[in-house]
């Protein structure tokens, strides 16, 4: 159940990255999100994420681990080194859900970790809860 707060709330100002290699993926992500009227974008894999954060940095990225060339991992290591980026808000949304896979999201740098599949409720608290830390922040 989603708070009462976050369905009468505007979240039409803030940037939201999506990253996975499967489209289908993404689109349910997009689907999922849609009530919020969020500015959604989207990337097939690492390099393109790293890339979209360069042209217009995201309030939030929701991040798959496992993709080809650059996986999760690497990328949140890279966005969290880098000034400019390190306090982007990360959700991972991933497959693999090993005790060690999610201690190592966390130590990577990942703000939540979401266990495919997606229970939307689940992906809509988490990233309402982000989006007030953005806010909180002063966005």
């Amino acid at each position: 159940m989603i708070p009462i707060y976050a369905q009468e709330h505007d979240y039409s100002k803030y940037n939201v990255l999506a990253v996975d290699d499967i489209p289908l993926n993404l689109l349910l992500v997009q689907k999922m999100l849609s009530r919020f009227n969020f500015k959604i974008r989207t990337a097939a894999n690492g390099q393109q994420a790293l890339d979209a954060v360069a042209q217009q940095k995201p309030d939030l990225i929701l991040l798959d681990l496992m993709m080809p060339g650059i996986d999760g991992f690497e990328v949140i290591r890279r966005l969290r080194e880098n000034p400019e980026t390190a306090d982007i808000q990360i959700i991972i949304l991933s497959a693999l859900n090993s005790n060690e896979d999610i201690v190592k999201g966390f130590n990577a740098g990942a703000n939540e970790f979401i266990m495919k599949p997606i229970i939307m409720e689940r992906l809509l608290t988490c990233v309402v809860n982000q989006m007030q830390l953005v806010e909180a922040k002063g966005k």
